[in-house]
């Protein structure tokens, strides 16, 4: 009889991890509905469960890169500051061409730069300090010009942790990477999954099959630290009145939504700074898809005008921006 009560336990806890893993159920009622990943998939939600799984393995070594850790950082690093890399002035950049990467940004040198997916554009902000500054050394602003194929509007500056001013270019901090060790290398393309070369609009080189801009990313704010906001970088907000398991919406009559608008579905190519396996869709009672992050809804504030806005949080105890891990923000 133990035995058999043991077993019946162990079935309802697999059934119970299942269906929170999964983000939903089938139930179709009006405020439910099956979660989706975005990008016109339909698959089931249990493979999408297995999905996340499989992508938080790869988080994990997203996260290496993150602090510059990478196995061919090592040797190279002396010898990529004394190839032109280190604090060196950036002098005129110019724009480059690569078979794989397209148009990509260097130095006068011809070093390859480089964007963090974990930084912030705007407002601009550098996340990598220490050691991950030893291996990505930040570019200086103090004499960058802008060559041919550059717009000089879109450079600009950002000061650091220690004290110093790093260039940025559209708001996005600029590195160097220490295992180039001369010009033309690319070799920090992809490092962590994190690191990319700097285009001359200051996207991602290589990334165009995913083309537009970024649709959910992180910001620092000034009160609440990192937090997500949309592609207008404006705050992103949960209701605690919606349900994650099984995914429903409590935000559905014409009040909520002229003061909540849900956000549209986003691609998970287009996302930085967030776990995108994290990221689903969601279809609301009117048919419209809505973006989700770990399995929460997610809305903009009607009170926001601007980006960098938060006057949406703590509303009514029940609505509070997220950070970058999908919790929400209490302070």
């Amino acid at each position: 009889m133990e035995k058999r009560r043991q077993i019946a336990f162990a079935g309802m806890s697999v059934a119970m991890v299942m269906l929170t893993a999964a983000c939903g159920s089938n139930d179709t009622s009006a405020g439910s509905a099956n979660v989706q990943p975005v990008g016109g998939s339909s698959q089931a939600a249990s493979a999408g469960a297995g999905a996340s799984a499989s992508a938080g393995a790869g988080a994990a070594a997203a996260g290496a890169g993150a602090t510059g850790g990478s196995s061919d950082t090592g040797a190279a690093a002396g010898s990529g500051s004394s190839a032109g890399g280190g604090t060196s002035p950036a002098k005129e950049l110019a724009v480059k061409t690569d078979a794989k990467l397209g148009k990509f940004v260097a130095d006068s040198a011809g070093l390859t730069l480089y964007r963090f997916d974990e930084d912030t554009p705007k407002p601009a902000k550098s996340n990598c300090n220490d050691a991950c500054a030893t291996k990505w050394p930040p570019v200086p602003a103090d004499d960058a010009t802008a060559g041919a194929g550059i717009d000089s509007k879109k450079l600009g500056k950002v000061k650091r942790d220690d004290g110093t001013e790093q260039l940025t270019l559209e708001g996005w901090p600029v590195y160097r990477y220490a295992g180039d060790t001369k010009a033309g290398e690319t070799k920090g393309q992809g490092v962590g999954g994190t690191w990319n070369a700097l285009a001359p609009d200051g996207k991602p080189a290589g990334k165009k099959a995913a083309g537009g801009a970024l649709e959910l990313m992180v910001s620092n704010n000034a009160d609440l630290g990192k937090i997500m906001v949309n592609s207008k970088g404006m705050t992103v907000y949960r209701f605690d009145k919606d349900t994650p398991w099984p995914m429903k919406t409590a935000c559905v009559d014409a009040a909520c939504l002229n003061t909540w608008k849900p956000v549209k579905a986003v691609d998970t190519t287009k996302v930085a700074g967030v776990d995108a396996s994290k990221v689903t869709s969601f279809t609301r009672p009117d048919g419209t898809k809505q973006a989700a992050f770990d399995c929460w809804l997610l809305y903009t504030f009607a009170g926001d005008k601007k980006p960098g806005d938060t006057n949406g949080q703590g509303v009514k105890g029940t609505w509070f921006a997220l950070d970058d891990k999908g919790k929400k923000v209490t302070q």
